[in-house]
């Protein structure tokens, strides 16, 4: 499980979107706590990905490339990235331990770019091959489609996790 931001979040405006962003990432993670292997790699949807693949994708595709690539504009990564569905493939003999080790030091790295920059800063490199001209111009707007993302994602593990075994994260009861 995600632990909770330490007291180096920011105050205002990013802090704030920062609390809901871990939220949703607890929720990502929360959802899969006690499937096994099997079931992490099961895909139970036509399109034919699995949760681990999942959660690896929201890794590489989300959390390092927003933060990592587009807002701190660090060269390694950028260099790094992929194109296509690379990150949502798992190898066979990766542990699912391994898979989520990895999202959780994604989280903190991106923790660490987003606690130091301004709400108001533009990016430091923009994938103009891919999205053409920048439609995300601060780390505000970075950090409001990286929500939303993971929010829709969460949605997305929710709805696998009750077709494998019916359990559900929240259910509100009247």
């Amino acid at each position: 499980m995600i632990e909770s931001l330490s007291e180096k979040t920011p105050d205002g405006e990013v802090g704030a979107l920062l609390r809901v962003l871990d939220g949703q990432r607890r929720h990502v993670l929360g959802i899969l706590e006690g499937l096994d292997a099997e079931d992490l790699r099961r895909p139970v949807l036509p399109s034919g990905w699995h949760c681990l693949g999942l959660v690896q994708h929201l890794t590489l595709d989300v959390e390092r490339f927003w933060f990592r690539a587009v807002v701190a504009g660090n060269e390694e990564v950028i260099r790094g990235l992929t194109s296509g569905d690379e990150a949502w493939k798992v190898g066979p003999g990766v542990p699912a331990v391994d898979v989520f080790d990895r999202y959780r030091q994604e989280t903190e790295r991106a923790d660490a770019v987003i606690s130091v920059t301004p709400a108001d800063a533009g990016p430091a490199w923009w994938p103009h091959g891919l999205f053409g001209e920048p439609h995300l111009h601060t780390l505000r707007d970075v950090l409001l489609h990286v929500i939303t993302e993971t929010a829709c994602h969460a949605g997305h593990l929710d709805a696998a996790r009750e077709l494998i075994d019916g359990h559900r994260w929240l259910v509100l009861t009247t």
